[in-house]
């Protein structure tokens, strides 16, 4: 797999290989994805022969890069990097999101108190 430059990620804390691997494994999928729904149709077409699915599925499992499987990519905080309680609308971490609210950062969101 020809590896994807990167562009430069804005409002990161620190440099962390993970948040770059994640964004590869995103831009990976997002290019194969028109080959990996081919190669589903063909390897689950019943109408086929059996041996043609399996010399698809062999062209596969060399052609197309691991990295290009979307159940890859993990959610990941765009500021941390942290893996774990991530806001999926914010795209950051509760720890983040904890601190962005109060110090007003966020707009729309507001501390709630009962």
């Amino acid at each position: 797999m020809p590896r994807i430059r990167l562009p430069h990620i804005p409002y990161t804390i620190g440099s962390n290989n993970n948040l770059v691997r994640d964004h590869i494994r995103r831009q990976a999928v997002a290019a194969y994805e028109v080959d990996r729904a081919v190669f589903k149709a063909i390897t689950t077409d019943q109408t086929l022969p059996y041996s043609v699915r399996q010399q698809v599925q062999r062209m596969f499992a060399t052609e197309v890069p691991r990295d290009s499987a979307a159940v890859r990519v993990r959610n990941r905080c765009a500021l941390t990097g942290r893996a774990r309680g991530v806001n999926s609308f914010y795209r950051i971490s509760r720890i983040m999101f904890r601190t962005m609210a109060a110090e007003g950062l966020l707009p729309g969101v507001k501390k709630y108190v009962w």
